[in-house]
């Protein structure tokens, strides 16, 4: 294979230069340093008189030309034939590469933890052949931590495929290294990479086809590294080849050695290979469709609570400006017959839930106005607040429109947008949209069609379940939850009541830049991502808070697998119930290690929906708490929080409005912005003070703290408290110091208090 390659850029650090029918260098490629005549033959070395001296000899047949001492051993036959014996020199060739033995040897003894060390190059279970690297030295050194320190100074193939330490060096009687009595490799390799098993069928295969390209024996876990194990380029191809036989899905060379473990591999495969989510077609007309299970359970929750506000998903926009009043409702108008989710409502067909997409001209859509732009400034914002709580009510889900807007003017220029909808046909990524595509409408750009809408979805689900093609998902969580399902046990400022209330507050606080980069930096180092840090911090906060080792945690996670539902509206949000163990005596590290592998099995089983899961497990159902768990966490990926948006002659930007709902116990919400994470903690009013919220707050800062200055910290060693709250507990409370009666005894004090207060 030819390729054009810039005159004289060097690659590898080696320049070819061909001679001229004119006898003058031209640099033209690369392979080596030796120069090639016209006629084909060599010339020398390029700026290396020695080495030409060296290497080209007198032809003792023709004294008039010069030769070239290859430095290969051979002797004649008496058949005229030549024998090849090996080398004079430590020079091998591997793969068409001619590589100096000692060059290797040499930069390894320069490494402080290597005392001895020698090179070979053998064949392997009459494989090609590779290069071993044998070393002592008092430390072990993994394969990594090797390949890394040579390939600083050395090219890839020049790296030994196998390294094999060994106690001390065999000799030969007269004191030389044994080369020949150098041990074999027994077909077990370690790369010094902690072994994790593989976790499903296309890990399982991979690690089987890792084994049969390199031809080892030994187990291969999917943190392994195909190169560090003995691949090189030509069985990289190779790798390509077996992963598109086996699993019909193409993969670019390149992506081998940018990803070059099985767990990596095998995100690229799940990418590549054809989703299920691909089946999702447009259905035909009817008079009624079937229910999503996450529309059937908000269905439920309404059912037992008609008054409830707890699943509004409310929002304001402030408008700044010149205003069309009759444009934002056709805007509002145009978005409804956009989405068909908001001009749906639910019923019951034959005992079934269904839902109902109603015609545009069914609808009679009102926006509802108001005026307080003539209220005194210092009255105005409990006013809006007012007006904001008033509006916010229970809808009916089977008569009602479920979307409401109001506009309200504030000043002369000045007015509110308040949306809400109900969670059976939003979530947040929906709310986002509909602003997104609000303003869009407004200013009159065009919007492209949608291929579904989420009905089709709706059906779509149900087929799926009935296809049992989500039966290995179901499997994976039912497995999960074996055995006894714990249930966090929070100390709670007031007694739980016996119907869960709604009522809700927040408090809010931010983790500066300096800590927000050091936790980003644990992410990268650990290669897990800020949402795994996080999850595994809170983990350790309730473990620090309740003494419990085996906490289930919710995580919302947007359920959006396919490209044409990006801009649905619709309930797709599915939650996600996060198990794990943050045992005492663990390092956070390790724990950091077991959330991450968790966390991506979960986000692999992603599919079955939380409130099938319930179905199907031995939940004791409880109307003081949520199903599973009571706590939230939440890393909020999509902001739009912060946008200011120009339509012309009008400034939108969002309006901050507390919304006094409380889903959960404790919910955790963190959202990276300009460099700082932004916490905000939601709590019931039911159960917590906001000083217990606040100091729980601090107590989180804290465990960040910890693990950013030292991850490998064990968790019964994370000190949450702060040096305030230890000087309270240790000086302050203890300070009793007090006068009593030093005339009488304990018993007699006792008895006069007995005397005083009987009952």
């Amino acid at each position: 294979e030819f390729k054009v390659i810039p005159i004289g850029k060097p690659i590898n650090n080696i320049q070819l230069y061909i001679i001229s029918k004119e006898n003058t260098l031209q640099p033209i490629g690369v392979t080596g340093e030796l120069c090639i005549g016209g006629d084909g033959l060599a010339r020398g070395y390029l700026n290396k008189p020695e080495l030409t001296d060296n290497k080209f000899i007198l032809n003792p047949f023709k004294p008039a030309e010069k030769i070239y001492k290859t430095g290969d051993l051979a002797r004649w036959l008496p058949d005229g034939n030549i024998e090849f014996l090996g080398r004079m020199d430590n020079q091998v060739k591997i793969r068409g590469f001619r590589i100096e033995l000692g060059e290797i040897e040499s930069r390894l003894l320069k490494h402080k933890d290597i005392k001895e060390a020698v090179v070979v190059a053998r064949e392997y279970n009459n494989d090609d052949k590779y290069l071993y690297g044998y070393i002592t030295g008092d430390k072990k050194l993994t394969v990594t931590q090797l390949r890394e320190y040579l390939g600083k100074e050395l090219p890839d193939y020049m790296i030994p495929s196998y390294f094999i330490h060994l106690e001390s060096m065999p000799l030969t009687s007269n004191g030389k290294i044994d080369k020949k009595a150098l041990p074999k490799l027994d077909g077990n390799i370690s790369t010094g990479v902690e072994y994790i098993a593989p976790r499903n069928k296309v890990e399982e295969k991979l690690a089987q086809i890792f084994r049969e390209i390199i031809n080892i024996e030994s187990k291969i876990g999917i943190k392994d590294n195909f190169f560090d194990l003995g691949g090189h380029s030509l069985k990289a191809t190779m790798l390509v080849s077996r992963i598109h036989k086996e699993f019909e899905v193409e993969i670019p060379l390149i992506e081998i050695f940018k990803s070059s473990t099985i767990e990596k591999i095998s995100e690229i495969i799940k990418v590549s290979e054809k989703s299920i989510y691909d089946g999702i077609k447009p259905v035909e007309k009817r008079e009624y469709y079937r229910v999503s299970s996450a529309q059937k359970r908000m269905y439920i929750i309404n059912k037992m609570d008609k008054e409830t506000t707890t699943y509004n998903i409310p929002y304001v926009l402030k408008l700044t400006g010149n205003l069309d009043r009759a444009r934002i409702k056709n805007t509002f108008k145009e978005l409804i017959n956009r989405h068909e989710s908001l001009r749906t409502s639910f019923t019951t067909v034959e005992d079934e839930l269904v839902q109902i997409v109603k015609e545009v001209s069914e609808l009679e859509f009102k926006i509802e106005y108001g005026d307080i732009s003539e209220i005194k400034e210092g009255k105005k914002q409990k006013l809006i607040k007012d007006k904001w709580e008033k509006f916010i009510k229970p809808f009916d889900l089977e008569k009602d429109t479920l979307l409401r807007v109001k506009l309200l003017k504030i000043l002369e220029n000045e007015h509110l947008l308040i949306v809400d909808m109900h969670h059976i046909i939003s979530d947040g990524v929906s709310m986002g949209l509909v602003i997104e595509e609000f303003t869009k409408i407004y200013a009159g750009e065009e919007l492209g069609p949608l291929k579904i809408q989420y009905k089709d979805y709706a059906v779509w689900q149900n087929e799926l379940f009935k296809s049992g093609k989500i039966k290995e998902q179901e499997k994976y969580w039912l497995e999960r939850f074996e055995g006894e399902i714990p249930v966090i046990n929070m100390q709670t400022d007031y007694q739980r009541p016996a119907v869960r209330s709604n009522k809700g507050a927040s408090k809010n606080f931010i983790i500066n830049k300096e800590l927000t980069n050091k936790l980003n930096k644990r992410a990268k180092e650990t290669g897990a991502t800020l949402y795994m840090v996080l999850l595994s911090a809170v983990n350790v906060l309730l473990s620090k808070y309740t003494g419990q080792e085996d906490i289930v945690i919710g995580s919302p996670i947007a359920g959006r697998h396919h490209s044409d539902l990006t801009n649905i509206v619709g309930m797709f949000v599915n939650t996600l119930a996060m198990r794990n163990y943050p045992k005492y005596y663990k390092e956070f590290g390790e724990f950091l290690s077991e959330v991450k592998e968790n966390s991506l099995m979960a986000y692999d089983n992603q599919d079955i929906q939380f409130e099938e899961l319930v179905d199907k497990l031995p939940v004791k159902r409880d109307t003081s708490r949520n199903p599973l768990f009571d706590i939230m966490f939440v890393l909020q990926n999509i902001e739009i929080s912060e946008k200011k948006m120009d339509l012309e002659a009008l400034e939108v930007s969002t309006y901050d409005l507390e919304n006094k709902i409380a889903r959960f116990d404790i919910t955790i919400t963190a959202i990276e912005i300009n460099g700082e994470i932004s916490l905000n903690i939601n709590y019931a009013e039911s159960l917590y003070k906001e000083s217990t919220i606040e100091r729980l707050g601090d107590h989180f800062t804290n465990i960040l703290e910890k693990i950013s200055d030292n991850i490998d910290i064990k968790i019964k060693d994370i000190d949450i408290i702060s040096e305030k709250e230890k000087h309270q507990l240790l000086v302050e409370f203890n300070d009793t110091k007090q006068d009593y009666p030093k005339d009488k005894t304990i018993q007699k004090l006792f008895e006069e208090q007995a005397a005083k207060t009987p009952n």
